[in-house]
């Protein structure tokens, strides 16, 4: 079974939509060839006050694309070298969305946004660009089930300059294989 995730689906609170990507299928096509990959790392980021969260200091050029529609993707540059893949989440001017942490592809784990996005070939282009094959970049659920009691929740990676509360929250969701 092979359904393709809509737009609906990423317009819910962020932390479900995180733990309910654990499980789903990240389909890249590039010419005629088609990688899927099961995704088994997220974060959530989650509106203004989210001090670790791009959109904490409000609209800019960067993250007007997180304050859009749920369903499109938010691709940004980090330390000038790895891009990284986030999925916008929740109401239209609702800053939010889930970073793509992890993947597994073909009993090899992929861990870490840099290398996944390079693997799949993912840069600036596909940023402001719909989750949807018209893309070559979508989301699908090919039945897959996991309980939350098997969803690992830790604190983010690398937001310590949002202070200790925010940078200690449990935003960040995994299966025990990452």
């Amino acid at each position: 079974m092979r359904k393709i995730l809509p737009h609906s689906f990423f317009n819910r609170d962020t932390k479900v939509v995180a733990k309910e990507l654990l499980g789903k299928f990240l389909i890249r096509k590039m010419g005629n060839k088609e990688i899927s990959v099961m995704i088994i790392e997220t974060e959530a980021y989650d509106g203004l006050k989210d001090q670790a969260s791009h959109a904490f200091k409000g609209k800019t050029k960067r993250t007007e694309v997180m304050f859009g529609h749920p369903g499109v993707f938010y691709v940004y540059l980090c330390y000038g070298m790895y891009n990284m893949l986030n999925i916008v989440t929740r109401e239209y001017n609702y800053p939010a969305a889930v970073l793509i942490r992890s993947i597994q592809h073909q009993e090899t784990n992929l861990i870490g946004p840099g290398k996944l996005t390079k693997f799949l070939a993912i840069d600036k282009s596909l940023n402001n660009k719909k989750a949807e094959k018209a893309s070559g970049l979508w989301f699908e659920d090919r039945g897959i089930v996991i309980k939350e009691r098997h969803i690992i929740k830790n604190s983010r990676v690398g937001v310590d300059y949002a202070g200790p509360v925010w940078s200690a929250r449990k935003l960040r969701f995994y299966l025990p294989l990452a």
